[in-house]
């Protein structure tokens, strides 16, 4: 199941960081609207980042090697989702750094997600 949830992880990582490169304005767009609706939006925010944590937290949770990336990336999203839902005043001043013209922040985080992507796709290359 490890193995399974590492793929999943490249997928998901390689194909959001790509987005978050090439459609970096389209992301700020996003989460404009997302913040503009409230509490709400900062749950829905929350949602995204507590099912990709708690799905590779419950069947991956690997503490030492390469690996480990990925649990550490895992637990990161549980603890991002818990502000979200626990503390959504704090949240909300994360999402109103958000702005068009600051867009290519995006492209940063598109960056980190296609670097933790890679890092666990050598993971998976190296052992098989």
């Amino acid at each position: 199941m490890e193995r399974a949830i590492e793929i999943l992880a490249v997928i998901q990582l390689t194909v959001i960081g790509l987005s978050h490169i090439v459609y970096h304005r389209a992301w700020a767009e996003f989460f404009i609207w997302l913040r503009s609706k409230g509490d709400p939006g900062v749950f829905a925010n929350g949602f995204l980042s507590l099912t990709a944590g708690s799905l590779i937290f419950a069947f991956h949770r690997v503490w030492s090697g390469i690996p480990l990336v990925l649990t550490v990336f895992g637990l990161l999203s549980i603890l991002k989702a818990a502000t979200c839902f626990l503390f959504p005043a704090r949240a909300m001043r994360s999402m109103q750094r958000v702005s068009l013209e600051r867009s290519r922040e995006f492209v940063v985080a598109g960056a980190v997600s296609l670097a933790i992507a890679a890092v666990i796709g050598y993971g998976l290359v190296t052992r098989a």
